[in-house]
């Protein structure tokens, strides 16, 4: 069977050692934490450049997108 990029990188990230298998009660409560994470609103704001730009360096630090890390971000703070 040949795997796609992404299937590789999972495959990869697997053999290092990265995802270690969980619980069932412990999958649920990551399932419901994800569920409730879900985006149902859209937000416009202006902010400054320079902030932004050090979001998406940080963000592609960390690989990810600068909207997700911003939304992570946002959350941290409004809990």
């Amino acid at each position: 069977m040949k795997l796609n990029k992404e299937e590789r990188a999972i495959k990869k990230s697997i053999s290092r050692g990265e995802y270690v298998p969980v619980s069932p009660a412990k999958f649920r409560e990551i399932a419901e934490a994800i569920t409730r994470r879900r985006k149902a609103a859209v937000l416009s704001i202006r902010i400054n450049q320079q902030d932004l730009d050090n979001l998406k360096r940080k963000a592609k630090q960390y690989k990810v997108p600068y909207q997700s890390l911003i939304a992570e971000i946002l959350h941290r703070h409004a809990a």
